[in-house]
Protein backbone atom coordinates (compact mmCIF):
# COMPACT_ATOMS: atom_id res chain seq x y z
CA UNK A 1 0.00 0.00 0.00
CA UNK A 2 1.50 3.05 -0.71
CA UNK A 3 2.58 5.37 2.09
CA UNK A 4 2.80 9.52 2.03
CA UNK A 5 6.12 10.64 1.82
CA UNK A 6 5.20 13.74 3.91
CA UNK A 7 2.45 15.44 5.76
CA UNK A 8 -0.18 17.31 3.90
CA UNK A 9 0.11 20.65 5.18
CA UNK A 10 -2.50 22.45 6.24
CA UNK A 11 -3.34 24.92 4.17
CA UNK A 12 -3.68 21.98 1.03
CA UNK A 13 -5.99 20.22 3.14
CA UNK A 14 -8.35 22.79 3.77
CA UNK A 15 -8.00 23.95 0.30
CA UNK A 16 -8.73 20.44 -1.08
CA UNK A 17 -11.05 20.42 1.42
CA UNK A 18 -13.05 23.95 0.56
CA UNK A 19 -15.26 22.01 -2.57
CA UNK A 20 -17.22 19.84 -0.22
CA UNK A 21 -19.75 22.01 -0.29
CA UNK A 22 -23.44 20.61 0.14
CA UNK A 23 -25.52 21.73 -2.69
CA UNK A 24 -28.98 23.03 -2.04
CA UNK A 25 -31.71 21.10 -4.18
CA UNK A 26 -33.80 22.18 -7.32
CA UNK A 27 -37.32 23.36 -6.54
CA UNK A 28 -39.98 24.31 -9.37
CA UNK A 29 -43.08 24.87 -8.91
CA UNK A 30 -45.90 22.93 -9.49
CA UNK A 31 -47.90 24.13 -12.48
CA UNK A 32 -51.33 23.27 -11.06
CA UNK A 33 -51.42 23.97 -7.54
CA UNK A 34 -48.38 26.15 -7.50
CA UNK A 35 -46.69 24.24 -4.22
CA UNK A 36 -42.81 24.33 -4.33
CA UNK A 37 -41.62 20.03 -5.64
CA UNK A 38 -38.56 18.58 -6.67
CA UNK A 39 -38.17 18.54 -10.83
CA UNK A 40 -39.08 15.36 -12.33
CA UNK A 41 -41.22 13.96 -9.40
CA UNK A 42 -45.11 14.06 -8.96
CA UNK A 43 -45.88 16.84 -6.68
CA UNK A 44 -46.50 15.18 -3.20
CA UNK A 45 -49.82 17.88 -2.74
CA UNK A 46 -51.91 17.11 -5.93
CA UNK A 47 -50.33 14.06 -6.94
CA UNK A 48 -49.71 14.97 -10.60
CA UNK A 49 -46.83 14.94 -13.15
CA UNK A 50 -46.20 16.39 -16.76
CA UNK A 51 -50.24 17.55 -16.24
CA UNK A 52 -51.92 14.17 -15.78
CA UNK A 53 -52.95 12.87 -12.36
CA UNK A 54 -51.01 10.01 -11.11
CA UNK A 55 -51.53 9.63 -7.30
CA UNK A 56 -54.12 10.13 -5.47
CA UNK A 57 -53.87 12.17 -2.67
Amino acid sequence: MAVPKRKTSRSNTRSRRANWKAARPTVVTCDRCREPKLPHVACPTCGTYNGRQVTSV
